[in-house]
């Protein structure tokens, strides 16, 4: 892992449009057309990733270990959500971050994401072994 250049508190935000691909969709057909908690989980593990991409070496990658995500509000289909990602622990090789989900003053969702860098062998060698 490169020397962490990051310090507790530092800040990564990313912009999302929500689409129909983010409502709640399922087999049984469409719950609601707003941004789905499954969607928000993945574009906010994408905003805490950017710390990861900064961190990690060309032989590592990031793989998430958890997510937490309390979705409070709607988010409509065309609105722009506005991530921020807040560096809140580097314990080794894990990354914590608290983030924060806005369409305009909105809260959408707030939570936790944590990511661990392992070595790509490492990983391979794990998913192998399942």
């Amino acid at each position: 892992m490169i020397l962490n250049k990051f310090k507790i508190g530092d800040v990564k935000t990313f912009s999302h449009i929500v689409t129909q691909l983010d409502a709640a969709t399922f087999e049984s057909g469409n719950v609601h057309m707003v941004y789905s908690t499954f969607a928000l989980a993945r574009d906010t593990e994408w905003c805490c990733r950017l710390f990861v991409l900064d961190m990690k070496e060309p032989d590592e990658e990031g793989i998430g270990t958890f997510i937490n995500v309390q979705h409070q509000s709607p988010a409509l289909i065309g609105q722009q959500a506005n991530f921020t990602a807040t560096l809140k622990l580097v314990d080794k090789n894990l990354i914590v971050c608290s983030f924060i989900v806005k369409v305009g003053d909105r809260i959408v969702a707030i939570g936790e994401q944590g990511q661990k860098i392992l070595k790509k062998d490492r990983i391979e060698l794990l998913f192998n072994s399942l």
